[in-house]
């Protein structure tokens, strides 16, 4: 669970990037990179390939995993 809301703030915060510049690399904080609940999301955001890392813990939306994130219904709190 801590997992899946990892990767869906990951999602919101690299589609912020993408739409302002689709091809910006984000360097993640060294302890997000140290995180083995973030190193795995990441992992598998990739092989779906949502996202592209550039090297470790610089990464970017890929154009699918945007229109992804678009196509995600939105959650309301």
């Amino acid at each position: 669970m801590l997992q899946e809301s990892f990767e869906n703030d990951l999602l919101v915060a690299l589609a912020r990037c993408y739409e302002h510049d689709p091809g910006q690399f984000v360097t993640l904080p060294q302890q997000t990179v140290d995180s083995s609940v973030a190193r795995v999301a990441v992992a598998e955001l990739r092989n779906e390939g949502y996202v592209e890392e550039q090297m470790r813990g610089v990464i970017r939306l890929t154009p699918r995993g945007y229109k992804v994130y678009k196509s995600r219904p939105i959650l309301t709190v």
